[in-house]
């Protein structure tokens, strides 16, 4: 049997990692909608231009927290996944695309966003970030992509609402704030690890894990010179299991929902740092 070859003029697909590409060194081909002879920062400018303007959304108030012990909390295989239903771009789920993913041989089971939804609000409305301790938020989608989520953004408080926003994210690579254009959410590249700090204590959660501990006692014997950074699923089944985390423990003798989990994980940091 013959070699197949493609045909002539025919471009190979770009399988490079999507992410926004402002904060790598190395900029990447402006975008076929801009056409400029000036220089690369004109270039670099049409290119965010090309982009596409969206609503920004506000930034809460915080204690900034510096020199003071910090958190970092990693939501892992977060099912965000967009695709086309009907005539528009929409956020999966199994409550309102059961058939969708039926027909297209999809385990509805597997597309629960509200869990990454209400894991990612029960972490920004903690007193941990009111104080301004909470250094950082990512989350890692089951695709690969990588979000990184500003403490200072006040998200959607409904659940279509944080739909519509993801949307824009996951299509536009960025969310700005209202007035400044500061970007509160945006795809950033991969590995997690590159924007984790040195010293810091790497822990993840699982229900599987034969360290139970009492959370509380567990964040009180850790070094206060070292951040905490925490590292939990955000999906409805299954356990992660990251190399760079440095220690697997359980909080709970019975399976806790991702936002509960998170409740008594910024509970035990709050008692550890005297806030009220």
């Amino acid at each position: 049997m013959g070699r197949a070859y493609k045909m002539k003029g025919q471009k190979r697909k770009n399988k490079d990692e999507k992410y926004d590409r402002e904060q790598s060194v190395e900029i990447g081909e402006p975008s076929k909608r801009v056409k400029t002879d000036g220089s690369d920062s004109e270039k670099a400018e049409n290119l965010e231009i090309a982009v596409g303007d969206i609503p920004g959304i506000p930034i809460a108030p915080l204690d900034t927290g510096i020199n003071k012990q910090r958190v970092i909390f990693v939501l892992e295989k977060a099912s965000l996944e967009i695709a086309k239903v009907g005539k528009t771009y929409q956020l999966l789920s199994s409550d309102e695309h059961a058939t969708f993913l039926a027909k297209n041989k999809r385990n509805p089971a597997d597309y629960r966003p509200d869990i990454a939804f209400q894991a990612i609000q029960t972490i920004l409305d903690s007193r941990v970030n009111k104080s301004g301790r909470l250094k950082a938020l990512y989350v890692k989608t089951q695709q690969g992509l990588l979000l990184d989520i500003k403490p200072h953004a006040r998200l959607p408080r409904t659940y279509k609402r944080f739909s519509g926003l993801m949307v824009q994210l996951l299509q536009n690579l960025h969310i700005t704030a209202t007035g400044n254009g500061e970007k509160l959410l945006r795809l950033v590249k991969n590995p997690v690890t590159q924007y984790l700090p040195t010293n810091s204590c790497k822990i993840g959660f699982s229900h599987s894990s034969e360290k139970l501990i009492d959370m509380h006692n567990y964040v009180g014997k850790i070094n206060d010179g070292l951040d905490l950074v925490f590292v939990l699923g955000a999906m409805s089944h299954g356990k992660i299991d990251e190399d760079y985390v440095q220690d697997y423990i359980s909080i709970s003798e019975y399976p806790l929902s991702a936002a509960y989990a998170i409740s008594i994980i910024t509970n035990a940091v709050e008692r550890k740092f005297r806030i009220l």
